[in-house]
């Protein structure tokens, strides 16, 4: 006979013993880094509470996953570390006792009634990955990454990782922090917990052999997710590598053109909240706006006796690029009981050098012939698709 379902099940995952609960809380939320809880499980089947757990470790723009195990038994004393596979060579605690700097390390002081005690581990030992990482690095057999790394490493922040895949050769990865600047300054009221960082991703392939004009490396921005609602870097054209150059050539153009940019994404902030100010005389105060990044915005309309909103999607390259529009009835829905909207819309009248109260009016103006339109798709019931 086939097992019921409620036996096939998996047991629920106990919660963790209070003190390990209190170290793990104490970490995640005041950590400057977005580490991750991958999973969470006990050490005994039988076990009233979790006492280990998967984090994912930020690390040259990935992650590296740990697992942290303690004893719901013995809650005071400090867990066992296991790292991710491949690192079998990472062994921080072994060349601490033997370069006798034991004293030195967080464990050394364990104190289990200090919740930041994990938070303190996982610092050090993510300190102690990047220097093991570095170091090989250092060891690659390629004059040309021998060059970048002496010239480029020790700028602040940098991160290095070599990278190996079955069936190609090894890369190394370049994680360099770019921009100087307090991202968060330049937003006043933002809601980022997080520092906001842009880091130039550059990865070398490893050759043993001499090439007169070696191929450039793959160039990519990226950034922290929270920042894309003030600045994209997906947007950012990059400088081009002339044959020959190095990361410490290359650097300092990209930086200042990223600066330029960075300083227009502010400026813009201003532009939207002024236009989203103007919407007021024609429309009548918005209904919601966005206070912070002034991204979006609703207004309700009326018609007649139909009344409707339109919601504002203000592009960050505002004004160069207009804002999309997209109507809601207030007074009719589909068949799944969602109110009907229409397919959003940017094809109306538009310019750049307008002041905003004319893009506004001409918005206006536009809207007060295509509400008709969608007035004519609600009645009909035929939900236009998004």
């Amino acid at each position: 006979m086939a097992p019921s379902a409620d036996a096939a099940a998996p047991a629920p995952t106990p919660p963790l013993a209070p003190l390990i609960a209190a170290q793990l809380k104490f970490l995640l939320t005041n950590s400057s880094l977005p580490i991750k809880v991958v999973q969470i499980w006990s050490g005994c089947s039988s076990g009233r509470y979790a006492d280990r757990f998967t984090l994912g470790i930020p690390f040259c723009l990935d992650y590296v996953y740990w697992d942290f195990l303690y004893n719901a038994m013995h809650p005071k004393v400090a867990p066992d570390v296991i790292f991710g596979q491949g690192d079998e060579g990472f062994q921080p605690l072994v060349d601490y006792d033997e370069s006798g700097n034991g004293g030195k390390s967080c464990l050394a002081h364990w104190d289990y009634r200090d919740p930041r005690g994990l938070l303190c581990l996982v610092e050090e030992l993510r300190l102690l990955y990047i220097e093991y990482q570095k170091k090989l690095v250092e060891k690659v057999d390629d004059a040309r990454l021998k060059f970048e790394i002496s010239t480029v490493l020790a700028k602040e922040g940098i991160e290095v990782s070599v990278v190996s895949s079955t069936g190609r050769s090894d890369e190394v990865k370049f994680a360099v922090p770019l921009l100087d600047l307090d991202l968060k300054m330049m937003v006043p009221g933002c809601p980022w917990k997080l520092p906001q960082k842009i880091h130039l991703q550059a990865i070398f392939p490893v050759s043993s052999s001499y090439l007169s004009v070696p191929s450039a490396p793959g160039l990519k921005l990226t950034s922290t997710p929270d920042l894309k609602s003030f600045f994209s870097v997906d947007g950012v054209k990059l400088p081009a590598w002339v044959d020959g150059m190095c990361m410490a050539e290359y650097i300092p153009t990209l930086e200042e053109d990223l600066k330029l940019q960075v300083v227009d994404a502010s400026a813009s902030i201003g532009c939207r909240r002024r236009f989203i100010e103007a919407l007021a005389p024609a429309f009548g105060r918005p209904l919601e706006a966005d206070p912070i990044f002034c991204r979006k915005a609703t207004v309700l309309s009326i018609s007649g006796i139909f009344t409707f909103l339109v919601h504002f999607v203000i592009p960050l390259q505002f004004p160069k690029q207009q804002p999309i529009l997209t109507l809601q009835s207030c007074q009719h829905c589909n068949s799944q009981g969602i109110p009907i909207t229409s397919s959003p819309k940017n094809s109306y009248p538009w310019s750049p050098r307008w002041e905003v109260t004319e893009m506004a009016e001409r918005i206006y103006d536009y809207l007060a012939d295509e509400c008709q339109n969608f007035k004519k798709l609600c009645s009909d019931g035929f939900p236009q698709a998004k």
